[in-house]
């Protein structure tokens, strides 16, 4: 069983920075696609940033662009989001998502997506 888990999140003031960290176990990270989405209250769940398998690819929500930067250690098995300049309407429910046989390219729904951490909450005070 593929198993996720998000860490980093918690209470930060506008403009402050977070970094959240997912790892993952029992699964090949490596060639795994992975994902960053939140969801806020009352919201859908939402993309916020991407990467591919080798990190040659990325993607970026364009309310986080020039922000947030995910990144990825394959030999930690862990992918992270650093997020900068953070804003009140950043407050939510952070979760980090894998995909299996992802080739070259990144993923942005969430149906498009196998594995689930169980998410991390991250709020910005004003």
């Amino acid at each position: 069983q593929v198993h996720l888990v998000e860490s980093g999140g918690g209470l930060v003031q506008a403009g402050g920075s977070l970094r959240v960290s997912c790892t993952v176990s029992n699964g090949a990270f490596s060639s795994y696609a992975m994902g960053w989405f939140r969801q806020a209250p009352g919201k859908e769940r939402e993309a916020v940033a991407a990467i591919s398998w080798n990190g040659g690819r990325t993607f970026y929500e364009d309310s986080v662009k020039g922000r947030f930067t995910i990144s990825r250690d394959n030999a930690k098995n862990t992918v992270y989001l650093q997020m900068d300049s953070l804003k009140p309407e950043d407050t939510a429910v952070y979760y980090c998502a894998a995909r299996r046989l992802s080739g070259s390219f990144v993923y942005t729904r969430t149906y498009e997506y196998e594995y689930w951490g169980q998410g991390t909450q991250v709020t910005v005070s004003s």
